[in-house]
């Protein structure tokens, strides 16, 4: 995504209808537009010893959002848990573990945007949640809040010089943790020029590696991959594409994978869809998505019978299938990102009999006052030592959409010393309250 279209989509998450307008002003005629929220909710949480003794917090969580056009934008805002029962003997006032790291105050930052879809650099700043590094094959619906303990601010940049494209990306700007980039050549450019549609015949080289000291010690990791498309039928408002790919963990030898597939996107007034569709080979413990939305947790602790972290662990040779899709649809044609569906689904199925899925669902409804949503995390079905995750969040707005109400519960993994995971659950009820001028 580029860094205008996370910022837009941040605030149309969070927001109603008055928070962002219909269409982005002439850039010479920007007015700058600002929201403040502040929302308090009665939390539980189920803790890491998992004994069945919850703890209580008021959870207070005030938000300032500044718009200032296509090329600037600002989000800040955390949450804040004062303890009310439970907890360690000693605890104090505060969660100790939302800021006991100094990654942890990275999550002050939701959002900060530098650039736009039309400049030549752009910059991203704050949470990542479902990023995939271009190709997505090394970095792909990555997550890094995973960990119910670990609130980094991660960041990418993009940039074009030519025929050139880059990408890179830091899961963590205050720790040395997962980085990288991929670099895409436009062929088409180099051999003709610059032409209309950019990227038609592309190459692209990614290059990811995990320092593993932030967030929790765990084994570094490296992963490459070189990757072609080519863009085959063009039409208004379709497009299809055919890929292919080969990647490994350099300095490991027989570590190797290979895919081919089809993509299509299409857009409507109504309806924004990506489709995906892919073949897979694994070789020698190399998997392509390895940085997926587990991975903050599979660092640690792989999914699976072994008991080792991902970097570890002996992942089986192999075919798979991979197939995703995004659809946001809207029956009225809102000009803004927010629609009355958003869904977001990855499926992979592994020959030697593993199943994979990833997905988000959320809809409008009453004229958008509310919105229901959920997501699901399942990794190694059918295997031992699956892993479950999920989670529901109900909004509800009256007085003119000022006011709401909202609900949400789910299931957690907490990272231990030892690298294990200890389950967890949470439940909140609450207010908030928020004003868009």
């Amino acid at each position: 995504m580029t860094p205008a279209l996370l910022l837009l989509l941040l605030l149309a998450q969070a927001e109603g209808p008055d928070a962002i307008p219909d269409a982005p002003a002439p850039a010479s005629a920007v007015r700058w537009q600002y929201l403040t929220r502040g929302e308090a909710t009665a939390l539980a949480l189920l803790p890491r010893g998992g004994l069945g003794t919850w703890e209580g917090f008021v959870q207070v969580e005030p938000t300032l959002v500044v718009d200032g056009g296509e090329e600037w934008g600002l989000n800040l805002g955390a949450p804040v848990r004062l303890q009310l029962w439970g907890g360690a003997p000693g605890a104090g006032l505060v969660r100790r573990e939302d800021w006991d790291s100094l990654s942890d105050w990275g999550q002050l930052v939701r959002g900060l945007k530098l650039g736009s879809d039309n400049s030549t650099v752009g910059v991203w700043l704050g949470a990542l949640e479902g990023y995939s590094l271009l190709s997505g094959h090394l970095v792909r619906r990555y997550s890094n809040r995973a960990n119910p303990d670990y609130h980094p601010a991660g960041a990418f940049f993009t940039g074009t010089l030519g025929p050139l494209y880059t990408e890179a990306f830091a899961s963590d700007v205050l720790g040395a943790r997962l980085m990288g980039a991929e670099v895409a050549l436009d062929v088409q450019h180099l051999l003709f020029g610059r032409t209309p549609q950019r990227g038609r015949y592309a190459l692209a080289l990614s290059v990811v590696h995990d320092w593993g000291r932030a967030g929790g010690r765990a084994p570094s990791l490296t992963l490459a991959h070189l990757d072609a498309t080519a863009v085959v039928l063009v039409r208004p408002g379709f497009e299809a594409h055919l890929l292919s790919g080969w990647g490994g963990r350099p300095g490991e030898g027989g570590a190797w994978g290979a895919v081919v597939g089809v993509g299509a996107d299409a857009v409507t007034p109504t309806l924004d869809m990506t489709l995906r569709l892919e073949v897979r080979r694994q070789h020698g413990g190399f998997r392509q998505g390895a940085f997926g939305p587990d991975y903050e947790l599979a660092r640690f602790r792989a999914a699976g019978p072994d008991g080792v972290s991902l970097a570890e662990a002996l992942f089986p040779d192999g075919f798979s299938v991979f197939g995703e899709s995004v659809v946001g649809w809207d029956s009225v044609s809102y000009g803004g990102l927010q629609r009355h569906l958003q869904l977001s689904l990855a499926v992979e199925a592994f020959t030697w009999g593993r199943l994979d899925v990833d997905g988000r669902v959320a809809v409008q409804l009453l004229d958008r006052n509310v919105e229901v949503a959920l997501k699901g995390l399942v990794v190694g079905l059918e295997q031992s030592g699956a892993r479950y995750l999920g989670a529901a969040e109900v909004r509800w707005r009256f007085l003119a959409g000022r006011l709401y109400a909202l609900s949400s519960g789910g299931t957690l993994l907490y990272p231990e010393v030892d690298g294990t995971l200890r389950p967890g659950a949470f439940a909140s009820l609450g207010l908030g309250v928020d004003d868009a001028r």
